[in-house]
């Protein structure tokens, strides 16, 4: 039978002694996790820190994507901008980012498999950094060109996670859409393995093998299952960044048989001329003009009279 304290500890009643006690040690472990920095809530912040911090991504000064870069994928924000819902509003601008799972809250440290997830806050920081890795041995800087196979891997901060997919199972699929899962893992293999696609279907097959450029529209394929990239702009999540959208491997087709905007990405890396890159204004001259004061003088000299 279970003993109801009536009283505080201060009332001098039943075991009023231990009582007192227990509550000055529960105050001591209290004050020794926090100075440790054992608390699930500073553990926690010290992770969601670490994912916001800045990370510019790779400069393109050919302005194609190379292996090794590091990017972030962008997906635009939908051209129509109608709400014909409430409850549904129009896609804002998304960029595929980490997300924590209640393991990583506990531990401190990303989980594997880790979660991923479509922010709406587009800035280039750890959490939306991804580096272009190759496949078959293609060393860094070689240009990443059409319907190559590639890898999408986070930063060493981030746990050095692959993107991945797979094939829909009762056991295995996005959590409200039910399409193909999106997932980060450690391992590599066949499953985080991607390709990239022409925008559009008519010319795909011309571009093929050909040099990818930085900062334009494509479509990022899944190699095993051929579904592509995709935003759920109709499922929104919630976690400790806000609302954001939920990431799947589906391909949404127009009536024209086009993948729609929700699958359509954008590499983004940065060029010559940005913040992060300026370029090199050196001790230059201008180039010398030609006077034409004396040209244009002369011009509207009269012409001297012929000797008669």
């Amino acid at each position: 039978m279970s003993v109801v304290r009536t009283y505080s500890p201060a009332v001098r009643v039943g075991n009023w002694s231990e009582d007192l006690q227990l509550e000055e040690d529960q105050l001591k472990d209290f004050l020794e996790r926090r100075e440790k920095g054992q608390l699930l809530i500073q553990q926690d912040s010290n992770l969601s820190s670490t994912l916001v911090s800045k990370r510019d991504t790779s400069i393109s000064r050919d302005g194609y994507v190379h292996y090794g870069d590091v990017v972030n994928l962008y997906c635009k924000e939908a051209k129509d901008r109608t709400v014909y819902c409430l409850d549904i509003k129009p896609r804002e601008a998304t960029m595929v980012a980490i997300d924590m799972s209640d393991e990583s809250r506990l531990s401190q440290v990303l989980s594997n498999p880790c979660p991923v997830i479509g922010t709406v806050k587009c800035a280039p920081i750890l959490r939306t950094a991804f580096a272009i890795r190759s496949v078959d041995g293609s060393p860094d800087g070689t240009r990443l060109k059409y319907g190559d196979p590639f890898q999408l891997q986070t930063m060493e901060e981030a746990g050095s996670l692959y993107l991945k997919s797979d094939k829909v199972t009762f056991q295995q699929c996005s959590k409200k859409s039910g399409h193909q899962l999106l997932n980060l893992v450690a391992e590599s293999s066949y499953l985080t393995h991607w390709k990239v696609l022409h925008k559009n279907p008519q010319v795909r097959m011309e571009f093929e093998y050909t040099p990818v450029p930085a900062n334009e529209p494509v479509i990022i394929s899944h190699c095993k299952t051929n579904r592509n990239m995709t935003v759920e702009e109709k499922y929104l999540i919630r976690n400790e960044f806000g609302m954001e959208y939920e990431l799947s491997a589906h391909t949404y087709l127009d009536a024209h048989r086009a993948e729609e905007e929700a699958n359509v990405w954008t590499m983004q890396m940065n060029v010559p001329g940005d913040e992060t890159a300026p370029f090199h204004v050196g001790a230059t001259t201008e180039p010398s003009r030609p006077n034409t004061t004396s040209t244009s003088a002369s011009q509207n000299e009269p012409a001297p009279q012929s000797a008669k």
